[in-house]
């Protein structure tokens, strides 16, 4: 068809720790999730693979982007930008882990070094049964060294003693590689990874343990974006948590200015933090406030304090809590914490069915398909029927899709009216205090409205409206809507 259905999946060592959604029919998808990972301290990369959802047949592997720790330590405000995709080689996609044991007897002529190789797991598949054959080689020397093969297993145990002869004159550089294969009874041997120790530290001192495998060296080579790019935000935060008693005196300093409303506000804690917070990072320090705040038990207080200072500093009613401030930002946070559960009782009977019934709506002629178009009508028994009409005209599309559009609208509202008892109470009562505060702030009739929109202007544009456009991100759906339904879904918020 020209296109592809991505996908991406995320890897830790080697190791699938997330998914997205995929993007049906797209060479350009937009995903715009994210994922906090818990990390071992020792992790070593962290890559992205983008793949084609294939319903028949095993799924195609688009390309790549793969990080070193380094790479991602390297930069203190996270990697973020467009990354080429690099092509994926077998050879490099390893995973699992070798336990060894390697020693070089004190005693002895010729020295004579013993590699027991005892087992290993969690080995790459490399067969159509979802298994290997695998068996390992040692090589060091110039000799070369093998194990029996174990048939369909990822979980091989050897438990051989292979002897490698040295000269003496060959401990100086000399490293000793061993490598795991799977056999094929037909074509070549597929690589399953490598791990490689330098022989004087073997013959200083034993060396035994569980190894990770490791792909062979990559190329560098830049294959100049021809499988696409990739918009990546990556971040590595360190967290060391003490004991609580470690904080008391910075949550005395935050929550000052909450618990002693009588004592002025410049240069407390908070105010600081609000004029030196920049745009890129307010909404982290929001997320992180509301957070803290709802622990002290303060949330309602908290976001009168940042919303009473915005409507000090605002003259225009009409731009009031428009911007991106740290006021607008912690109760757009405030409200994605605690009204998450209120937003799936409302919303997501309503969505569910705008994804099941598939219709095509459109008001844009230029975007209009209107030859052979395509109507979904109900039967008696509830089911839908697909039937192919002659060419609409542009007037029948509108009409009919003005009609749909209504209809979705009104079953939305009316959900959001009716739910008066189902809003937490937390959400309740800020808007109630807001609302108060908006009135001390602009008591004039001229300005009646204001009371209202200062509270729609959060609960619509930055509660409903945004899960009405994705509702994936809002964990309203498991999958990214298809490009019919994304365009509804747009429109609707709209």
């Amino acid at each position: 068809s020209g296109s592809s259905d991505p996908y991406c999946v995320v890897k830790v060592d080697n190791e699938v720790v997330a998914r997205t959604a995929t993007v049906w029919k797209s060479l350009n998808p937009f995903w715009g999730e994210e994922y906090t990972l818990r990390l071992p301290h020792g992790f070593r990369s962290l890559a992205v693979y983008v793949l084609d959802e294939d319903t028949i047949g095993q799924d195609d592997v688009i390309g790549k982007v793969s990080l070193s720790r380094q790479q991602i330590s390297a930069e203190p405000r996270g990697v973020d930008g467009w990354l080429s995709l690099m092509p994926v080689d077998p050879d490099e996609e390893v995973q699992g882990e070798i336990h060894l044991e390697l020693w070089v007897p004190k005693q002895g002529h010729p020295r004579v070094l013993r590699c027991h190789l005892i087992e290993a797991r969690d080995l790459a598949p490399r067969d159509p049964s979802g298994t290997s054959d695998p068996f390992a080689r040692v090589s060091c020397c110039g000799q070369t060294l093998e194990t029996a093969v174990i048939k369909k297993t990822r979980f091989p145990r050897w438990d051989e003693v292979l002897q490698l002869e040295l000269a003496e004159g060959e401990l100086g550089e000399a490293v000793l590689s061993v490598e795991v294969w799977d056999w094929d009874i037909v074509g070549k041997n597929d690589f399953l990874g490598r791990v490689e120790f330098p022989l004087d530290t073997i013959c200083m001192e034993p060396t035994k343990g569980w190894f990770q495998l490791l792909p062979f060296p990559s190329s560098t080579e830049d294959h100049g974006g021809q499988l696409g790019a990739l918009r990546l935000a990556v971040r590595l935060v360190e967290d060391r948590v003490l004991p609580l008693s470690y904080y008391q005196p910075l949550i005395q300093l935050l929550t000052e200015p909450i618990l002693c409303p009588d004592q002025p506000t410049a240069g407390t804690a908070l105010a600081v933090l609000e004029e030196v917070t920049s745009g890129e990072s307010r909404e982290d320090v929001a997320t992180k406030l509301v957070k803290f705040f709802l622990g002290q038990g303060l949330a309602v207080p908290f976001l009168d304090y940042l919303t009473t200072r915005e409507l000090a500093r605002t003259t225009d009613p009409n731009t009031l809590f428009r911007s991106n401030s740290l006021a607008s930002k912690s109760m757009e946070q405030f409200m994605k914490v605690v009204g998450l559960p209120y937003l799936h009782q409302v919303l997501k009977p309503v969505v569910n069915h705008i994804f099941e019934e598939k219709k095509y709506v459109e008001l844009d002629p230029g975007k209009m398909e209107l030859s052979r178009s395509r109507r979904v009508q109900g039967d008696s028994w509830g089911d839908t029927q697909i039937s192919f009409k002659g060419s609409l005209s542009e007037a029948q599309v509108r009409e009919s899709s003005l009609e749909l559009l209504k209809g979705y609208l009104g079953d939305i509202v009316d959900a959001i009216v009716g739910s008066v008892e189902m809003c937490p109470l937390l959400m309740r009562v800020a808007f109630k205090q807001l609302r108060r505060r908006v009135e001390e702030r602009f008591p004039s009739a001229q300005h009646e409205e204001v009371r209202y929109f200062s509270i729609s202007g959060f609960l619509f544009l930055r509660f409903f409206a945004p899960a009405v456009l994705t509702p994936k991100l809002f964990r309203l759906r498991e999958q990214h809507a298809e490009p019919r339904t994304g365009r509804t879904l747009l429109l609707l918020a709209k």
